[in-house]
């Protein structure tokens, strides 16, 4: 099978990569930002239905792993993004979600960045211990468009989550979050254009004004990438290669820290840890321009650079 310049498929089960939990594979389209869900593409390449829900065999208990000396893969201090090809409220993942959630609840010193679709749900399906929540989730809501935003944003400054974020990816519409920053609750937005098969056009524009609103009110704004198609200055790019997008949005300077985002881990017994005592990403010469640095892990040492460069030719000068 060929595939589109710059596009690989991707295992239908992510199961090692260095920040994302699968717990479950699959999801149903429920709004405008499903339309040319990644997930379902990737799926498509390797003969798979995107449809079809499961939960992951390897991939479920990912956060317990231990390496030979028994020490945590996950270190203290870590994020995992969940779900990323799925949706953690997803209703046809009830009968699995009470598992995940024990699970994280069983490592306090990892943070767990949910996100979601399906905010009208949430409060249904927390764990009876939840309270005021966790100190280790971090809940987001996907809003890719204004009316998407009007609609979930509500309910996520609702829900008692002590950690909030939004998603505007895929960005294929302006979203203005001016009114919902006011009060403090959201610590962090991110945004994205669309990629692969069919992707909508990302405008530069849509990109500034919401900085703008999250500088105004000390939201940290992530401008992760800029997608297949972008505008700027009435000119369209075509960037087929996800690291090019990456790179485009690191030049474009849109990135923003705001106030920063307190955590309180604690080890399984209970006792909080330091910052001492929590993993540091450290990154390698190829993530110096990477729009995602952020919000990532940094490098997980898999080695599977210097395996490239090993099987590389040499190519004499």
């Amino acid at each position: 099978m060929r595939f589109p310049s710059g596009i690989r498929p991707a295992p239908c089960e992510v199961t090692v990569m260095h920040d994302i939990w699968n717990p479950w594979h699959g999801c149903v389209k429920c709004s405008e930002g499903c339309q040319n869900c990644y997930m379902y593409f990737l799926d498509r390449l390797r003969d798979k239905d995107g449809r079809d829900i499961y939960r992951t065999k390897a991939g479920f208990s990912y956060p317990l792993r231990k390496d030979r000396k028994g020490a945590y893969l996950v270190k203290s201090g870590e994020m995992l993004r969940v779900c990323m090809t799925s949706d953690f409220f997803l209703e046809e993942a009830d009968g699995w979600r009470d598992e995940a959630w024990q699970i994280i609840r069983s490592r306090p010193d990892v943070k767990f960045f949910l996100l979601t679709k399906r905010p009208q749900r949430v409060a249904s399906c927390l764990p009876p211990d939840w309270g005021d929540g966790w100190e280790n989730v971090f809940f987001n809501v996907t809003c890719e468009n204004q009316r998407r935003a009007e609609e979930r944003i509500p309910l996520l400054l609702s829900l008692p989550f002590r950690h909030k974020g939004v998603m505007c990816a895929p960005f294929i519409g302006p979203v203005s979050l001016g009114k919902f920053l006011a009060d403090g609750q959201i610590e962090q937005v991110i945004c994205g254009g669309e990629n692969y098969d069919g992707a909508r056009p990302c405008r530069f524009e849509w990109v500034k004004a919401l900085r703008e609103e999250c500088v105004a009110a000390r939201v940290t704004f992530c401008f992760i990438e800029t997608g297949t198609v972008f505008y700027k200055d009435g000119k369209r790019y075509f960037l087929p290669k996800k690291q090019i997008q990456s790179e485009m949005a690191f030049k474009s300077g849109m990135s923003y820290t705001g106030k920063p985002i307190l955590w309180r881990l604690f080890d399984p017994s209970g006792n909080p840890l330091s910052e001492e005592e929590l993993y540091r990403p450290h990154f390698r010469e190829n993530c110096a321009c990477c729009g995602s640095r952020p919000i990532c892990n940094g490098c997980s040492d898999c080695g599977s650079c210097e395996a490239k460069k090993a099987a590389a030719p040499y190519i004499p000068r």
